[in-house]
């Protein structure tokens, strides 16, 4: 395998380094499909989600390469504009439309290119992909989007119903550090390498100037511009980030769509399939896995382990990287591998069914196994009610009394703290996946010593189904429509779904696991474009939407969802002042209500197989 550096101009006449990998020392001789993979992480540079077994080390860029170079493909892997040895200025994610588009019209005209692009890669190599797409580019052949490519950033990756996602904050921590400006200046290396983000996080909101990122302005100025820009408009419209209102820019080519259930882009790489599968005459593809961000070699997210069916390879494929050149064969009508010719549409793990006990490891085993349908959410799902009650109880039954309501104070000086969930980039902070709800200790961001339940809080609405009498399937879309009042001229309410597992001997309280969890700003209420403050003392219905999920919850199991007003650090925390909270130094405590009666029936809904019938 032979690797030669390109330079690649831009339309602004910005050069961008990349690497071409080529099985003969003169690709021209052989004009074959190119796979374009852009990363503002290095292009030379090792990455955790580049795992291609569970049983092996992570393979490098050019082992990646020679892989499908032997499979007679020529590959191009990318620095972003102002990353690696790449010209320009880096702003994230904004400009990564023209720049793909502008990469694959030159890839297209080089005599080693047959005029098939293909793009490829992990979270922000996805996000690229739809970005690029966005623009209406033409020769793009197929994409392979894992973990990324935004349908809306506004509701998936950079808020969610109107608050502001924290791994912004963390991330841009992170990578600062490896920015060319560090590079270049050991002292401020240096800084950044000794930024304390725990006690930073304490002291939010930061305000420019006053940040760890104050001597480095791009990021700084990038990152409160993102905090800043809290309602839905013209920031947020960006085809970078807005595929949903460029779907028909689109190329009309093979799609796959992969993501995992605690990942943040959930709700992006569903919308994504499902779209493209609706307006596109190319088929699309949906894979959804129970890991963490772009671990698809692992068996486990957070304190759970699914057992040795949850990896992709051994599994899918014997390999991630024989998954991605079987389905790479496929999409561009090669022979390839007999087995391509048949990839179910959809291919989803349905997470349960273990028996709930602790492994060597510590984990609990829940268990779980694929599934394949041809549609999201599986056809053998319904939409069902689960109604909320002032005693604690979900129930099928509609309420019928006349008054009923929960109300609680919510101080924003002391938020319900983050226990896993769909997190990545958030450490030290936060991590992602399934954890013990029941049981915060010392790798809890806020939690305090004696550490009890999450539910035991006074701010926490935690409320259940009795222990089922048979095996509860879900799988599709989780939301609850709430009637809510409040003291605050704003405040947030919050949604998180847990599968209770009863007690064991090795968890004697049970074991409480997130599913999937979601946040409103009620300012929001009538739109996401012009924010509105409510009137203290009405009541106000508003919809907590939570990403999609899949889960057999077990006989002698209990569904339970908990509503509060706070998930930090995931997302900044709502100061009940009105005040946009990029900007706010007051804080108010709120008394925020849920009616639940029969004029305001609060309730879930969940997509279970079989429908009503599944607890009945």
């Amino acid at each position: 395998m032979w690797r030669r550096t390109l330079r690649i101009p831009m339309r602004d006449g910005v050069r961008l380094a990349a690497d071409l990998y080529s099985a003969s020392a003169e690709p021209e001789a052989t004009a074959l499909p190119v796979l374009l993979e852009r990363t503002p992480y290095g292009r030379r540079a090792q990455r955790g989600s580049d795992q291609d077994r569970s049983d092996a080390p992570v393979p490098r860029p050019e082992d990646i390469a020679r892989h499908f170079t032997d499979a007679r493909y020529h590959v191009v892997r990318q620095d972003c504009r102002g990353r690696g040895d790449s010209e320009g200025t880096f702003v994230k994610y904004l400009g990564e439309g023209p720049d793909g588009a502008d990469t694959i019209a030159w890839l297209r005209d080089q005599p080693w290119c047959d005029g098939r692009v293909v793009m490829t890669g992990v979270s922000y190599s996805a996000h690229v992909q739809a970005a690029a797409a966005a623009e209406g580019t033409t020769g793009l052949a197929a994409m392979f989007q894992d973990s990324g490519g935004f349908s809306s950033a506004y509701d998936a990756g950079m808020r969610m119903g109107g608050a502001f996602e924290l791994k912004q904050v963390t991330w841009a921590l992170r990578h600062a550090v490896h920015s060319p400006e560090a590079g270049a200046d050991p002292v401020l290396a240096e800084e950044l390498r000794r930024v304390d983000l725990t006690g930073w996080f304490g002291a939010m909101p930061w305000r420019r100037g006053c940040t760890p990122l104050r001597h480095l302005s791009a990021y700084e100025d990038f990152l409160l511009e993102q905090w800043r820009q809290d309602a839905f408009g013209d920031y947020y419209r960006n085809p970078a980030i807005y595929g949903r209102g460029f779907y028909e820019r689109f190329p009309d080519a093979p799609s796959l769509h992969m993501g995992s259930w605690y990942d943040p882009y959930v709700r992006s790489t569903i919308e994504n399939f499902t779209a493209l599968r609706a307006l596109k005459s190319a088929p699309s593809y949906l894979v959804m896995g129970p890991w963490t961000h772009g671990h698809h070699c692992e068996t486990y997210a957070g304190d759970v382990d699914f057992g040795p069916r949850a990896t992709l390879d051994g599994n899918l494929a014997p390999s991630y990287l024989e998954f991605r050149r079987r389905w790479f064969d496929r999409a561009l009508g090669r022979e390839g591998d007999p087995g391509s010719r048949d990839l179910p549409a959809v291919q989803y793990f349905l997470m349960g069914g273990g028996d709930g006990r602790r492994d060597a490891a510590g984990r609990m085993r829940h268990g779980g196994a694929w599934r394949t349908d041809t549609r999201w959410p599986p056809a053998s799902t319904a939409p069902v009610a689960l109604y909320l009650t002032t005693d604690g109880a979900l129930t099928t039954a509609p309420p019928t009394v006349a008054t009923a309501a929960v109300a609680y104070d919510f101080d924003p000086r002391r938020p319900v703290p983050t226990m896993g969930g769909q997190v990545t980039s958030g450490e030290p902070v936060m991590t992602g996946g399934a954890y013990d709800q029941n049981a915060p200790d010392a790798r809890v961001y806020g939690a305090r010593e004696p550490y009890l339940p999450l539910d035991s809080r006074p701010d926490v609405i935690s409320l259940s189904t009795p222990p089922l009498q048979r095996d509860v399937v879900l799988a599709g879309p989780v939301s609850a429509r709430l009637h809510i009042s409040t003291t605050a001229p704003d405040t947030d309410f919050t949604i998180k779904l847990i599968d209770v597992h009863p007690p064991n001997a090795d968890y004697p309280h049970g074991f409480a696991m997130n599913l999937t969890d979601g946040i409103v700003r009620c300012r929001f209420h009538r739109s996401y474009e012009r924010p509105e403050l409510l009137i203290p003392g009405e009541v106000y219905e508003i919809e907590v939407t939570a990403p999609d999920t899949a889960n057999r919850f077990a006989a002698g199991h209990r569904i339970r969802l908990d509503v509060s007003s706070s998930n930090f650090p995931r997302f900044d925390v709502n100061t009940n002042t009105g005040e946009p909270e990029a900007a706010a130094r007051r804080t108010a405590v709120a008394t925020n209500t849920v009616h639940m009666d029969a004029g305001r029936p609060s309730h879930l809904r969940l997509w279970l197989e079989g429908g009503a019938d599944a607890l009945a």
